[in-house]
């Protein structure tokens, strides 16, 4: 047998792909160059660098919306990252998109994402308010391009272009976002979008499965969103009825099976119908060809304000994330008054990107475990 070597695996790609999605055999290339590896193809080597990465493996220990170790059924950063990239790559494989880069986008979409969930990142926004801001998605750029230390001759995991620049999510035509020095196309790559996609889709399944685990969220309070409806007359066309211990469980299997046949159904139409014929048509043109049909994304936009509404800012949350925005505030204050007190890495990146950026990338960077530990000792 003949091992299938990098050369081959991009030819196998060059026959399988769609002419709209990116081919390994024609990227952009690295910052610092790298001879190929013999048999992986450059999005693969940037998805094992993501999967062997510290950042990674810290997100076992951030919040998704219930504190980590809250429970031993509900879902963690990194449970959900893993989540959106098999959802990203079912989407992908479908559209004729390539799989291993839309898996790489999806793994390191929330390497930024502070501990404490959303409540730690709006904490730390308003503290960088005079210093830039904070945002998880640039905050991934930061971790892959700088903060991850894994090579002598570089700062960074040195990633793909292509991986890189679809980490940035949000696109503004008036006002370009730059990356090196070079303004992003108003749109982002086809398989970027695809891992956008598939992270709302996810967090709107999962998180409806969450609530309701956690007893926050009630069937009957579900019954109010429509597309909920929708998917729980499924289940009950199988013969389960409400109160059976599979009724939940298959119901949000049913809304999330929906969710994605709407999304590739309606962006294959959607690609057919733009023309793109190279992966820089969209982005160029400020296409987003990756989306439900009109009738799912009124579906699914009342389902997103139902959560906010009734989970992430419910009375039962409120006193968690009150209780993080203070441990955030204490930690960044304290650090930037006595950075002696923090890790190496503020004092080793405090003289090039001044000390409210350093201390900011220490924390967001943290546990949900660590964050309380070093509060505790501090306090």
């Amino acid at each position: 047998m003949t091992p299938r070597t990098q050369k081959i695996l991009c030819d196998l790609e060059d026959r399988a792909l769609a002419p709209y999605a990116v081919h390994a055999g024609a990227l952009e290339g690295r910052h610092y160059p790298e001879t190929p590896h013999p048999y992986r193809t450059e999005f693969q080597r940037d998805r094992d660098r993501i999967l062997h990465s510290q950042a990674f493996r810290r997100l076992e220990y951030k919040t998704q919306v219930f504190l980590s170790t809250t429970g031993d059924h509900l879902r963690n950063r990194l449970t959900h990252t893993i989540e959106v990239a098999g959802i990203a790559r079912t989407i992908a494989r479908s559209l004729g998109l390539n799989e291993d880069l839309t898996e790489a986008i999806a793994l390191a979409h929330d390497l930024g994402h502070t501990p404490f969930g959303h409540a730690g990142e709006r904490t730390l926004h308003s503290l960088m308010a005079g210093y830039g801001g904070f945002d998880h998605n640039l905050q991934a750029i930061r971790v892959v391009d700088l903060l991850e230390t894994k090579y002598p001759a570089y700062d960074g995991l040195n990633l793909t272009w292509e991986v890189r620049s679809g980490l940035v999510k949000h696109r503004s035509q008036l006002h370009p976002v730059m990356l090196d020095g070079r303004a992003l196309d108003p749109a982002p790559i086809l398989e970027a979008q695809v891992a956008d996609l598939a992270d709302d889709l996810t967090y709107y399944g999962h998180d409806v499965d969450d609530g309701l685990d956690a007893g926050i969220l009630t069937e009957d309070m579900m019954n109010e969103v429509a597309i909920w409806r929708m998917a729980s007359e499924e289940t009950k066309s199988l013969g389960l009825k409400r109160g059976d211990d599979k009724f939940v469980t298959y119901t949000v299997r049913a809304l999330i099976n929906r969710m994605v046949g709407d999304a590739i159904e309606t962006s294959a139409r959607l690609i057919e119908s733009s023309g793109v014929a190279s992966p820089a048509d969209a982005p160029a043109k400020g296409l987003t060809l990756i989306a439900w049909s009109q009738e799912f994304q009124v579906l699914t936009s009342e389902l997103r304000t139902f959560l906010y509404e009734n989970l992430y800012f419910s009375q039962e949350l409120k006193k968690l994330n009150q209780l993080s925005q203070e441990r955030m505030s204490f930690l960044f204050d304290t650090f930037v008054a006595h950075p002696e007190l923090a890790g190496s890495q503020i004092r080793r990146r405090m003289d090039v990107d001044g000390i409210h950026r350093a201390v900011t990338d220490y924390i967001a960077g943290m546990t949900d475990v660590f964050a309380i530990c070093e509060y505790h000792r501090l306090k």
